[in-house]
C-alpha cells in the first residue's frame, strides 16, 4: 500500500528524548516500510527514518529556539500532506482534529489515531461538528470523553522486540519515568518509595507548561535522600534505567490514554505498580505483569509483594501483546478496510482490528 504517515512537528521521529507520540510513528512507520509497504512520513528534517520523508521544519519545533509561533510550522505541514494527497492510497493522520478541515476535503482515504487526552470539554464541538472523521483510540477508556465520535478501532500501540531486553534478576531501587505534570504525580511517588524503605530513580522532562509546578510541588521533594532527579533518558540509558529497577512506579492521578512506559518497562522485565485510572487495567494484568492499586498504602503493600511476580512472564505478556509488528498489522487491516470500502464515507467501526483484552 502506499500509505503517508503525517507525524506531529514537536519532536522528531523518533524523538532523541521523551516524545511518546513521535515514538509511537516511529516504530509504525518502520514496521510498515519492514513489511514491505511504501510509506512516506511527513515530519520534522531532523527524523530518521527507512521511509521517504518530507520534511516540513527544519528540526523539532521543540529544540529550535527561533520557533516562536509553532502553529505556522504545522499550516505548512498541512499543505504539504495535501499536495501530494493523490498518490497516497491513505493518509494516517497523528495531528489530533488539527487537520479535520482539510482532510475531509481532501477525497483520498483517512484516519486519525487521537494520542492524547479528550477530557476536555472544548473537544465536544469538535467531534459534533466533524462527526464524519474516522478515529482510533489507543485504548477503550479514552474513549469514554467523547463517546459519540466516530471510533473505528482501539488499536493499543506496540514497539520492536529488539528495542529493549529482559534483564532477569532485579535490581534495588524503584522507578520513576515520564513528564513531570501534576497529573503524573511524582509526589506519591516519592512518598511510596520513602514508606517503602527503596530509593527512587527519577528520569523525567519538565515542559515549559509545568515548569511552575515543578519549581513549587516537586523541586523541594528531590532535596530527599532516597531521591536521585536523573533527567531525560532514551536508548542505552533507558534499558538500564529501566530494565533495572525493581519496579516501575506509575502513580497517575488522571485517565492516561496508554502509558508508553508501561510496556517499556515490561520489555525490560519490570513490573509495573500503577494506580487504576485511564488505560491501566488494559495494559497491565494484575498480578502478573504487575499490581494495580487504588492508593498510596495500596502501592506501598505492592512494593513488599513485587517479588512475587516472574520478570520472564513480564517480558514474554509485552511479546505476546505489545509488538510493534501486532500494532502494524491491526493497522494495515483497517488502512484495506477503508480503502475497499472507498473511503470514511462508507465505513463504520471496524471490530476485526479492536486489539484489546481487560487485563
Amino acid at each position: 500500500m502506499r500509505i503517508a504517515q503525517v507525524a506531529p512537528l514537536t519532536e522528531s521521529v523518533p524523538p532523541q528524548t521523551y516524545g511518546g507520540t513521535e515514538r509511537v510513528v516511529s516504530y509504525l512507520t518502520e514496521e510498515l516500510v519492514r513489511q514491505g509497504h511504501d510509506v512516506t512520513l511527513f515530519a520534522s528534517g531532523d527524523s530518521v527514518t527507512t521511509a521517504e520523508l518530507v520534511a516540513c521544519a527544519p528540526r523539532a519545533l521543540r529544540l529550535d529556539e527561533s520557533v516562536v509561533d509553532p502553529i505556522a510550522h504545522e499550516v505548512v505541514e498541512l499543505e504539504c500532506v495535501a499536495a501530494e494527497a493523490s498518490r497516497f492510497d491513505i493518509i494516517h493522520w497523528h495531528l489530533d482534529y488539527f487537520h479535520f478541515p482539510m482532510s475531509r476535503r481532501l477525497g483520498v482515504p483517512q484516519l486519525t489515531t487521537l494520542h492524547g487526552r479528550l477530557d476536555i470539554p472544548d473537544l465536544a464541538p469538535v467531534y459534533r461538528e466533524f462527526g464524519d472523521m474516522p478515529v482510533v483510540s489507543i485504548s477503550n477508556d479514552q474513549r469514554a470523553p467523547l463517546p459519540n465520535a466516530r471510533w473505528v478501532a482501539t488499536i493499543h500501540h506496540g514497539m520492536p522486540l529488539d528495542e529493549l531486553e529482559l534483564r532477569a534478576e532485579p535490581g534495588e531501587y524503584l522507578a520513576f519515568l515520564g513528564r513531570i505534570s501534576p497529573e503524573k504525580r511524582l509526589d506519591r511517588a516519592i512518598e511510596i518509595a520513602r514508606r517503602a524503605g527503596l530509593s527512587l530513580r527519577v528520569a523525567a522532562k519538565v515542559d515549559d507548561a509545568d515548569r511552575a509546578y515543578y519549581e513549587e510541588t516537586i523541586e523541594p521533594l528531590l532535596g530527599a535522600a532516597h531521591v536521585e532527579f536523573i533527567g531525560e533518558v532514551g536508548g542505552a540509558d533507558k534499558q538500564a534505567f529501566l530494565a533495572g529497577a525493581r519496579a516501575l512506579l506509575f502513580p497517575i492521578d488522571w485517565s492516561e490514554p496508554f502509558g508508553l512506559v508501561m510496556i517499556e518497562s515490561m520489555a525490560c522485565g519490570t513490573p509495573v505498580i500503577a494506580f487504576r485510572n485511564g488505560s491501566v487495567p488494559e495494559v497491565i494484568d494484575d498480578g502478573v505483569t504487575g499490581f494495580i492499586v487504588d492508593d498510596v498504602d495500596g502501592a506501598v503493600e505492592a512494593v513488599g509483594r513485587i517479588d512475587q511476580l516472574s520478570r520472564a512472564t513480564c517480558r514474554s505478556t509485552f511479546e505476546a501483546r505489545f509488538s510493534v509488528e501486532r500494532m502494524a498489522r491491526d493497522y494495515v487491516a483497517l488502512y484495506e478496510h477503508l480503502v475497499l470500502e472507498g473511503g470514511q464515507d462508507a465505513i463504520g467501526p471496524i471490530r476485526g482490528t479492536v486489539a484489546v483484552e481487560a487485563g
